[in-house]
């Protein structure tokens, strides 16, 4: 058989999930539906407001032909009014803002725009797969800094060395944090700017989980400290539950939009135009953000507090949808989730050390954690509590 796969293509590796997947299918071959808290995909129902909306804006564009790249005016400008509203920011719709088709084409193809054969870019870990894929397919180099729990899974600056920070072209961020669910202070944005302002370095802000917390005060933005040479990326996938519509925006310093702009003209054809209706209903109504939010804090004091019970360190999250729970003494991430898959128990939890990459020390600082979605419902979330009982005499 030829080896048709480019070298990009094979650098991102293999898909890591295979024995969990194998594990999973035995025991619905044995009649056992695992509850599953592996992949963070929303099961609660897209909200009506944005259904109907959707479903208007096919009879209303039934004759548009193909969207505009850069999305419906109305779309860019229901963003604006948004984040003047959510974050007192004010944003041009004309150059400041542009949609996506969600978050991650965004995140991937953003380096084709700015990065050139071999500058690096910064890169937590864990973090969000497209990162580091997206570096690798425009022939950077990913440089993998590690988020650890000693410092509130925070970007350590002083861990990036001199030669790295002087080539590179991207610095990710991603907060409120997937998978740590850590939120970032306004010092620590502003630390984020100072070394980037040294180097001369594009922030790119991954803001996607920005409407899911437990505080009492919302999460800034590090556009609320600057916007020159900065990027955020934003997507409707989490806070609407409209993770199959595939729509989102970037936002930002107008010349890096503009390159991403540029981009996205060669790439796609844009979001459909009956999505971008159901965007803009989304964007009106905050209520059923506010519902899906207490909904996933009633499932977060749940699984958190059985986690605590059979003795685990209290990982509570202070926001997005994941719990990043560390495993018990002695165990591997690995180890403890198949441990969570036994028959009698059958929760399907993702190991923390699959989705981080390893530093250039060889430390992969997911180990020792497991990632838990809190996608299931409110009642399989109680009925997966009571199953994790069941191992606390095993972790004594």
């Amino acid at each position: 058989m030829k080896d048709w796969a480019s070298k990009r293509l094979k650098s991102i590796g293999a898909y890591a999930f295979a024995e969990v997947d194998r594990i999973v299918g035995d025991l619905k071959a044995k009649g056992i539906k695992p509850i599953d808290f592996g992949v963070g995909d929303p099961t609660i129902p897209t909200p009506e407001i944005v259904r109907r909306a959707t479903i208007s804006g096919i009879e209303k564009h039934k004759s548009s032909g193909y969207p505009s790249y850069i999305g419906l005016e109305e779309f860019r400008n229901a963003v604006s009014r948004w984040v003047k509203k959510r974050y007192d920011i004010e944003l041009d719709p004309a150059t400041e803002i542009s949609s996506t088709i969600g978050s991650k084409e965004a995140v991937f193809n953003f380096h084709e725009g700015v990065v050139n054969p071999d500058d690096y870019v910064i890169c937590p870990t864990p973090g969000y797969p497209p990162y580091t894929r997206g570096t690798l397919f425009s022939e950077g180099i990913p440089y993998q800094v590690p988020i650890r729990k000693e410092n509130n899974f925070l970007i350590d600056f002083s861990e990036i060395p001199e030669a790295v920070a002087n080539r590179a072209k991207i610095l990710w961020l991603n907060y409120p944090n997937s998978p740590s669910g850590a939120l970032a202070t306004e010092e620590f944005y502003k630390r984020a700017i100072q070394f980037a302002d040294k180097y001369g370095i594009i922030i790119a802000s991954d803001e996607a989980y920005s409407e899911i917390y437990y505080t009492d005060t919302a999460p800034i933005s590090i556009l609320n400290i600057r916007k020159e040479g900065v990027i955020v990326f934003h997507s409707l996938s989490k806070r609407s539950a409209m993770t199959g519509y595939r729509i989102g925006w970037v936002m930002g310093d107008a010349d890096l939009v503009s390159i991403f702009r540029k981009v996205k003209t060669n790439i796609d054809s844009g979001t459909p135009n009956f999505v971008q209706e159901g965007a803009i209903a989304a964007l009106s109504d905050e209520q059923h953000v506010i519902q899906s939010r207490r909904e996933y804090k009633k499932k977060r004091d749940i699984l958190c507090g059985t986690l605590m019970e059979i003795g685990l360190p209290d990982c509570t999250p202070k926001a997005t949808l994941y719990v990043w729970q560390r495993v018990p003494n002695g165990m591997s991430s690995l180890d403890f989730s198949k441990l969570l898959l036994k028959e009698d128990i059958a929760i399907v939890t993702t190991p923390g050390s699959w989705i981080s990459e390893k530093t250039d020390r060889g430390e992969n600082p997911g180990e020792g954690y497991v990632r838990f979605a809190l996608v299931p419902s409110l009642e399989e979330t109680i009925k997966a509590a009571e199953r994790l009982k069941r191992i606390k005499e095993a972790l004594l």
